[in-house]
């Protein structure tokens, strides 16, 4: 096992595809928000630009981009409605009755990508991807407003492979508002109390160490890492003019190609930088 474990953590971050969908109008004014900020859709818009195209011009991801649906007010985030681990996804059945939908456009996509999808069909779970940790080696899922109980089962039930441990969520809307991967091994997190003591429960349900980076703000947490061909460590993280004192945590990771990318706006709908894809590792059969 500890061989295959090493293969894994080898592989984790080699993403070769992204899906991710475009920025309706009505964002502004209909997407879920639990401040209520004034949302700036041309700047929603142009964040997102920059957001897709670091993905596939400056990373080099196939990058499948799924139009705006106006009368899905939050369907840029994308993450929620779907969880992907090796060939296998997971259409998920959101915690909001708003976004349920949201899922067929992911569905299709997945499909197209020759994956094997497995539908959330059990009408008393429910699960937003956001709540979901991969770490490379296990899940852990946040029980949260959006997530519940029978939506972990479910998802440890489509990945056998892999252990998959529930922490509560009690403040912000997912697992992920205050932590993600940083690397093979490495979780961010936020400094808040209750981000710190979701990550000493994390780490003793795990079988597995990890280290740890502290950001002091809880959402600068959430970041994308991945491991790319002639690019290696690769972190997307937010700006500094959004987080000054995160982004010089950051500068810690000397071993990553660190990239700032803005999400002011989506932000004020409690969007973080995982929300807005869903990527995938697809083998290439020589």
């Amino acid at each position: 096992m500890a061989g295959k474990m090493a293969g894994l953590m080898a592989d984790f971050g080699h993403y070769t595809h992204a899906v991710v969908r475009g920025v309706p109008a009505s964002l502004a004014k209909e997407a879920l928000r639990s401040s209520q900020a004034e949302v700036d859709l041309a700047g929603a818009r142009s964040e997102h630009e920059a957001y897709v195209q670091v993905l596939g011009t400056r990373l080099g991801l196939e990058v499948v981009e799924l139009p705006a649906d106006e009368s899905l007010p939050d369907c840029v985030f994308v993450e929620d409605a779907a969880v992907v681990c090796g060939d296998t996804a997971l259409i998920t059945r959101p915690g909001a009755e708003s976004r349920r939908r949201e899922t067929e456009a992911m569905k299709a996509a997945l499909k197209e990508l020759n994956l094997n999808i497995v539908e959330m069909t059990d009408e008393n779970a429910t699960l937003d991807g956001g709540d979901v940790l991969f770490t490379g080696q296990e899940f852990f899922v946040g029980l949260s407003k959006r997530t519940n109980q029978k939506g972990a089962e479910i998802l440890a039930d489509c990945f056998k492979d892999y252990a998959v441990s529930t922490v509560p969520v009690l403040e912000g809307l997912h697992l992920k508002s205050f932590c993600s991967m940083g690397g093979p091994g490495l979780i961010l997190i936020g400094s808040s109390e209750h981000a710190q003591k979701t990550l000493k429960i994390m780490q003793q349900m795990s079988d597995h160490r990890y280290d740890k980076l502290t950001l002091p703000d809880d959402l600068a947490a959430n970041c994308l890492y991945m491991n790319l061909p002639n690019k290696g460590h690769v972190l997307i993280h937010p700006t500094a003019e959004e987080y000054p004192e995160s982004v010089t945590v950051f500068e810690k990771l000397k071993d990553h190609m660190l990239i700032p990318v803005s999400n002011m706006e989506k932000a004020k709908l409690d969007g973080a930088l995982t929300c807005c894809s869903v990527l995938i590792t697809k083998r290439v059969d020589i």
